[in-house]
């Protein structure tokens, strides 16, 4: 079989963008495991497009610790690379290749250790789930949770292997997106007034998050844990107007919550949605009655806090050799594991700060790393 470099080459190989179909590396992973005599469940969206993957390896009747990785990658269009984003490079003692550390340099190290889990009789199952769309609002893994949820044992543990350079996460923010749009009355701009400028009435509302976002700040709501210690709101895309001589009758804005797992992110919506009703489209109306204020949610995934006494985060400081448990800005599908009762832990090769990046890589000491943890957890799992 394959070792961990070998089938990081394979995985970057498959052009796994978010906006394309993952099958191709959905079958790979099947047909490799099938030659473990390991079967594996599809999942798949409506469209049969993409798919997760979920496997048991060892007994499938107790509950047993997953192993969860994503396998969509982020764009490489308009970026610098030096290397071929999609062939696997190695230079001094690093591995080139749009995915590898976020994250199918995880989900190398998983498959490469599944002959030494099922080499022995195993106390508790081992499970690979692998799912899509991580990168656009964590769609696929929800299905995913489903299937989950109708098991009869529930997993003791989800490892998420978002790379944190092995270090052990326990907790990371939530986040909310937004669309918020702005619909006013076009006029020449020579008679601004009898118009409703739609791109103005949207700066209002952008104001006021800003005015949200500046009260999350606080040091009573403000965790230490996290940098920045405090949720966050920003304004990410902005779009309107015709012309300059016309008063604009459309805007649209996107914005985000990044929001500490104390927090509901959307109570800002909430906050910004009843300033808009109260404060905002009474004056737009007073000009014109068919003015319109509409928010739509783009995505969301809940933030992740698990305790460090549990059973999770003890299991993982002796997998990893240290309690030293920290934190992560970014988003993962953890959280999602967590709500539905799966205590959950981020911890994988490689570091975010390569993620989404041009010539994007993970060392090769961090994959070994990675794979020598794995051999741990297949002794722990193994029958006394």
């Amino acid at each position: 079989m394959m070792n961990s470099q070998a089938l990081l080459g394979k995985l970057v190989a498959f052009d796994t963008t978010s906006r394309e179909s993952n099958l191709a590396l959905i079958e790979f992973v099947r047909d490799y495991l099938a030659e473990l005599k390991v079967p594996c469940e599809l999942i798949f969206n409506e469209a049969r497009t993409k798919a997760n993957l979920f496997a048991t390896l060892g007994p499938d009747d107790r509950p047993g610790i997953v192993l969860s990785g994503h396998t969509d990658v982020v764009p490489v269009d308009g970026q610098p690379w030096t290397t071929p984003p999609f062939q696997l490079t190695e230079k001094d003692g690093r591995l080139y290749g749009r995915g590898t550390a976020d994250m199918k340099g995880y989900i190398a190290c998983v498959l490469a250790a599944a002959p030494r889990f099922l080499a022995q009789p195993l106390r508790m199952p081992v499970q690979i789930a692998l799912s899509y769309d991580e990168e656009v609002g964590c769609l696929g893994v929800r299905d995913l949770l489903v299937h989950l949820g109708q098991r009869p044992q529930k997993p003791l543990l989800c490892i998420i292997g978002e790379p944190t350079e092995l270090r052990p996460v326990l907790g990371h923010k939530g986040k909310l997106a937004m669309r918020c749009d702005v619909h006013g009355a076009a006029c020449h701009s020579a008679y601004a007034p009898e118009g409703v400028n739609a791109i103005e009435y949207a700066a209002e509302l952008i104001g006021e998050l800003g005015r949200i976002g500046h009260r999350l700040r606080d040091p009573a709501l403000c965790d230490p844990r996290f940098n920045p210690p405090f949720s966050t709101v920003q304004t990410g895309v902005i779009s309107g107007g015709k012309a300059l001589n016309i008063v604009p009758a459309d805007c649209r804005f996107d914005f985000e919550v990044r929001a500490l797992p104390a927090m509901a992110p959307g109570d800002v919506a909430v906050e910004l949605e009843r300033y808009a009703q109260e404060q905002v489209l009474p004056r737009m109306r007073a000009v014109n009655a068919s003015s319109d204020i509409r928010f739509s949610p783009l995505s969301a995934y809940p933030g992740l806090a698990t305790d460090a006494g549990s059973e999770a985060a003890k299991l993982i400081a002796q997998l990893c050799g240290s309690d030293d448990f920290g934190t992560v800005a970014f988003g993962t599908e953890g959280g999602l594991f967590d709500a539905i009762g799966i205590p959950t832990v981020v911890c994988g090769p490689g570091s975010m700060d390569q993620g989404h990046k041009p010539d994007e890589f993970v060392s090769l000491a961090q994959l070994q790393a990675c794979d020598a943890l794995l051999e741990r957890l297949a002794d722990y799992v193994a029958m006394p």
